[in-house]
């Protein structure tokens, strides 16, 4: 599944997202709803991939050099940050308060596909 295109959505109270419903078959489909959320690196945004392409990705940079200090960097952020999380029947994710503060995110954000991924920004 390639995920493409803009959605404004909404950061509830309980610091919830709801998956546009555009979305929302495709990954029940392939991944039963199961994600994993973490901090982009260099940018003040999450990353949010479904569990089968976080898997292959979280292999590619357990592979990478743990003595090479860029690599060790890139493995401390994106694997020390991630969290996975569950869609409910309603199409709505836990987004961890410490992850929200990290990407600076309030009430109103941008979901954006990106092929495999998503990013979520703060709307501003």
């Amino acid at each position: 599944m390639n995920f493409r295109g803009p959605s404004s959505i909404t950061i509830d109270a309980k610091g919830r997202i709801a998956m546009p419903a555009r979305y929302r078959q495709a990954l029940m489909e392939t991944c039963g709803g199961q994600l994993v959320i973490t901090v982009d690196p260099r940018e003040f945004c999450l990353l949010l991939y479904p569990l089968p392409a976080w898997s292959e990705l979280e292999q590619e940079i357990a592979r990478m050099p743990s003595f090479d200090r860029s690599s060790r960097m890139l493995q401390r952020i994106l694997i020390g940050y991630a969290t996975e999380t569950e869609m409910d029947r309603q199409g709505r994710m836990l987004l961890p308060q410490e992850l929200r503060t990290r990407a600076k995110l309030d009430k109103q954000a941008m979901l954006v596909g990106q092929g495999r991924r998503f990013e979520l920004w703060d709307e501003a």
